[in-house]
């Protein structure tokens, strides 16, 4: 039996999911409650403010990068130990991939989607500024839009006023949704944002443990949360999300000698596997927030010892046999990264000496030669800076050569995040290809390094960590 979940949606974005969703799982852990937080979608900020209130980490849900059939495991194993879920939806509630080929009513990635996959009720969560009796159009149009979602009441968000609130409770009554909560409008209570979305709860320290409480008081004032615990509910069957038996999965379709996701016996081989337990050192820290919780869960199941690490202060740890660079905003800590010129040192060193580096988005900008005018790393033949405009959308990406995780050949999706650019780019091998309106080549695969905009989801690409365990075990340092 797992947790039953309430997803917490809302008709477009900006109407307050991230304040109701946080909020509401800070109250409910107050109240006595295990709750488990889930974000849908890529993103990684979210996220980070649902584990400060739950203090457990928070998890994502996309079955566009790791498939429709693992969304239900991942949720299970994500949710063992808890007695609720809450689950913050993406956007709009029907929105997510845009792609001109599907037809169906749900798009591919949207809260919709996920909340069917879970068979769980939604929660509407409605911006109330300039809505009055209309607001029951609004609601008879999501509740009926598609008969596979179910809206199981609405959350009022910014009211202005006692007389405001009568008269859109009011339009909920005309349509039979319950109103499970109205908050009023509180400025203050607006975190702090840049170009990315939200500052992530890592950055912004103890003020995002305070907007984390704000969050929660408010929420327990103004939203009934034994409706919420009523309402909560699912058909999640079958078995939770293991990363040992999602790692057995690849080595058995690798040692029976077909490939799975680029991954070959001969890459593979038990000798190799059990012979040390490779030091993989994962960026932390200010700088390198955007990671998923399953990708050192399926590095340590691997055999990696995972040890996490500050670039803006940290040396690179003693043994490393593997790096990992995840995404985040080196662009803000430009000028930190740079002074610790004993990382950066060894980073090069490192990669010349062939050390398995997987570097995205943020660890792409690390290993280029200068950031915004800051020195960085000097491993990649390019300089980077912060750009004009947001590049963001899912990706098909076909891996262009043989690196440190994926053969050439293989086929992933991955997101792309950012508003950082390369300029004065080398002629280094890409490590990604993909079509948009024109052929796209993108990152740089050098020796064992696989550096790339594009954020993938361990969890989706199993083999790709199995390999890069592998390739750690190998290095010679």
């Amino acid at each position: 039996m797992s947790a039953p979940a309430v997803v917490i949606a809302a008709p477009a974005s900006g109407s307050g999911k991230t304040t109701l969703a946080t909020g509401l799982i800070g109250a409910l852990r107050r109240a006595g409650h295990r709750v488990a937080p889930f974000k849908v979608g890529p993103d990684y900020i979210d996220p980070g403010y649902h584990g400060l209130a739950a203090g457990r980490p928070g998890r994502n849900l996309d079955p566009v990068l790791v498939g429709e059939d693992r969304v239900v495991p991942l949720y299970r194993h994500g949710a063992q130990g808890c007695d609720i879920a809450i689950v913050e939806g993406v956007m709009g509630l029907f929105d997510g991939r845009i792609d001109e080929n599907r037809s169906d009513a749900i798009a591919e990635g949207s809260t919709a989607q996920v909340a069917g996959l879970l068979g769980a009720p939604v929660v509407l969560v409605v911006d109330a500024r300039g809505h009055s009796q209309s607001l029951a159009a609004l609601l008879h149009g999501f509740a009926t839009y598609d008969s596979s979602v179910r809206l199981g009441g609405v959350i009022l968000n910014r009211v202005g006023s006692e007389r405001h609130e009568q008269v859109l409770r009011a339009a909920c009554d005309r349509v039979g949704l319950p109103v499970l909560g109205a908050l009023p409008r509180m400025a203050e209570l607006e975190v702090p944002s840049r170009h990315l979305g939200l500052i992530p709860a890592v950055e912004h320290g103890s003020a995002a443990t305070a907007a984390v409480d704000a969050m929660t008081e408010l929420v327990a004032a103004h939203v009934d949360l034994r409706a919420i615990v009523a309402l909560a509910g699912g058909s999640v069957l079958g078995d939770a999300w293991d990363p040992h038996v999602e790692l057995a999965a690849a080595a058995e379709h690798a040692t029976d000698g077909t490939r799975f996701e680029g991954l070959s016996a001969a890459e593979f081989p038990a000798d190799v596997v059990s012979s040390r337990d490779p030091l993989i050192a994962m960026a932390g820290g200010p700088a390198f927030t955007f990671g998923y919780a399953e990708h050192r869960e399926l590095l340590a199941a691997a055999g990696a010892r995972v040890v996490v690490f500050d670039p803006l202060c940290d040396e690179l740890p003693v043994g490393t046999a593997g790096l990992v660079l995840p995404g985040g905003f080196p662009e803000e800590h430009a000028g930190q990264l740079s002074a610790n010129e004993r990382l950066r040192t060894a980073v090069a060193a490192g990669a010349s000496k062939g050390l398995p580096i997987h570097a995205e988005c943020a660890g792409l900008l690390y290993l280029t030669r200068s950031l915004d005018g800051h020195r960085m790393a000097g491993v990649i033949d390019a300089d980077a800076e912060f750009g004009p405009r947001l590049t963001l959308g899912y990706r098909d990406a076909v891996a262009l050569h043989d690196s440190a995780l994926w053969r050439a050949g293989a086929r992933v999706r991955g997101h792309e995040f950012h508003r950082t650019r390369l300029v004065r780019a080398g002629a280094e091998n890409p490590a990604w290809g993909w079509r948009a309106t024109d052929s796209v080549a993108e990152g740089a695969v050098v020796r064992r390094v696989h550096a790339s905009y594009l954020h993938t989801h361990p969890a989706g690409n199993p083999d790709a960590i199995a390999r890069f365990v592998t390739a750690a075990r190998r290095f010679d340092h």
